[in-house]
């Protein structure tokens, strides 16, 4: 009998270190989210001008690139929360920045991805935009109750621009001459800032994130970095600006009959250029807004290069995950728009990037994955329990990219859905306006196929991945406090996760 109990406690200590050897090696994830980006990458090819060496250097050494990523949803608020929730817009009902998906039911019930690996040993922590911020009852809601430390190097910064080069089209101003014919009804705003590099916003998350890498932790940790360039507006330090010489610098090409072929179910045409497009054409901007874009780009990327260059430095990236997001894509005149929120390419793909520790090579991925998969994937990388929630795990494209994948990526806006895959693009709105396109014959998106029979039945094949149902949105409205951005966190939203699925 004695025998048989020091067997028992011999293989129960074995069995004790083993878990202890499995949870030293957890790897770390580092969630770096880029707001507003498109294309507009060295490693995707988007625009031939843009300059992006850090990302590129990132690639190079190892990583897997997906060229055919789809965001949730087309604008900042709905794509994060399908991302960080794990649940569709049509699940939630958050369909547009209004709706703060603390409040519904199904974020009432369930761990979002930062609480879900805090509930599961891990330590999270962030700083910059990851979840979009909201007005509440009593401060103001950043997602800052998702993680157990919440830094805000955004507070009391702005990137102020110089008002001697500054162009605004609320404010009527181009180049820093004002003008009552410069004013539209339109959100663009661009020129060089006042704020050196160092006084940036996006500069003081990346050195937040250097800083903290640079800590030794005695749990792994999830790490979300939020960037906010290049959201509009388009202000960062001149030095940027300077790289893009205005004279050389190519517009992206359009097609200006683009919108001829899209109509209602009357005939009529179903979308016009924005007025954001019109008030650019008219005052002949643009180039000028391009160098901005690109500016930004280029910005947001020496701010990633901090990040990655201290993940190397602190010895911890052979035993972390790193996935590089943008929240959704944007036009830069593609479709006579320059803006977010719609259901074409230009907005429903965003880039996505990840290495995993011991990737040596730079590989791309065509399949369609959606940043929602980001989930289900990350927590099965981590050796995490899984969790019911909408997404697909595409670990097995991390080990071969041209692994079978069955999924189209599938983008929900608040008037319809985009369906995308390799080589098709279907678009439905709720009001019955469709479009399909042949991506391999027609990446621009410029001759709608939906009315030539021929392709009848494909159509209908996609027509099976549209959401049959669409939660109502639920919005419950706060008055904006007067420093919007600044405003205290609200306490209140804290919740306790050992009660959440």
């Amino acid at each position: 009998m004695t025998r048989i109990i020091y067997i028992l406690v011999f293989f129960l200590v074995i069995l004790h270190d083993n878990g202890k050897a499995q949870n030293s090696v957890q790897p770390n994830v580092l969630f770096i989210a880029i707001d507003d980006l498109n294309d507009w990458i060295e490693p995707l090819r988007g625009n031939n001008q843009t300059i992006t060496p850090n990302l590129n250097k990132f690639c190079d050494k190892g990583a897997v690139i997906f060229n055919n990523a789809v965001c949730p949803a087309p604008v900042c608020g709905p794509s994060r929360s399908a991302i960080l929730s794990g649940f569709m817009p049509n699940k939630t009902g958050v369909y547009g920045n209004g709706t703060n998906m603390i409040y519904t039911d199904l974020v009432k019930e369930n761990a979002t991805l930062p609480e879900y690996f805090s509930i599961n040993g891990y330590h999270t922590l962030a700083d910059g935009k990851i979840f979009h911020k909201h007005a509440t009852e009593h401060g103001t809601d950043f997602g800052h109750w998702a993680f157990d430390e919440f830094s805000r190097s955004r507070r009391y910064v702005k990137d102020n621009a110089d008002p001697n080069y500054v162009t605004s089209a609320k404010q009527g101003i181009i180049k820093g001459e004002k003008s009552p014919e410069f004013k539209a009804k339109a959100k663009l705003s661009w020129g060089p800032t006042k704020s050196n590099f160092e006084e940036t916003v996006d500069y003081r998350v990346a050195k937040w994130a250097s800083d903290q890498l640079k800590k030794e932790r005695d749990k792994p940790f999830f790490m979300g970095v939020g960037f906010i360039k290049p959201h509009l507006p388009w202000f960062v330090p001149s030095e940027f600006f300077d790289k893009f010489d205005l004279e050389t610098i190519e517009v992206p090409e359009i097609y200006n009959n683009d919108l001829q072929d899209i109509l209602k179910p009357n005939g009529q045409l179903a979308f016009h250029p924005t007025e954001e497009y019109k008030w650019i054409k008219k005052h002949g901007l643009e180039k000028e807004a391009t160098r901005a874009y690109l500016a930004n780009v280029n910005y947001v990327d020496t701010c990633l290069g901090i990040v990655l260059n201290a993940l190397e430095e602190s010895g911890k990236a052979e035993n972390t995950i790193v996935v590089i997001w943008g929240d959704h894509g944007w036009h830069l005149g593609e479709k006579l728009r320059y803006l977010k929120n719609t259901l074409w390419s230009e907005a429903v793909k965003p880039p996505f990037i990840v290495r995993l520790p011991k990737m040596d090579e730079k590989v791309y991925c065509p399949a369609p994955v959606n940043l929602i998969d980001m989930f289900p994937t990350l927590i099965n990388l981590c050796g995490l329990p899984s969790k019911e929630i909408d997404g697909h795990d595409f670990s097995m494209l991390l080990d071969n990219p041209r692994h079978n994948w069955d999924y189209p990526g599938i983008t929900i806006s608040e008037s319809g859905t985009s369906v995308l895959t390799e080589r098709w693009h279907y678009i439905q709105y709720l009001n019955g306006i469709e479009e399909f396109y042949d991506l391999k014959n027609d990446p621009k998106e410029w001759n709608n196929l939906v009315s030539i029979k021929s392709y009848r039945e494909t159509i209908l094949e996609f027509k099976k991945w549209i959401p049959k149902y669409r939660v109502k949105a639920k919005r419950i409205h706060f008055p904006k406090p007067k420093n919007y951005v600044d405003a205290d966190a609200d306490p209140a939203l804290k919740r306790d996760i050992s009660k959440l699925k």
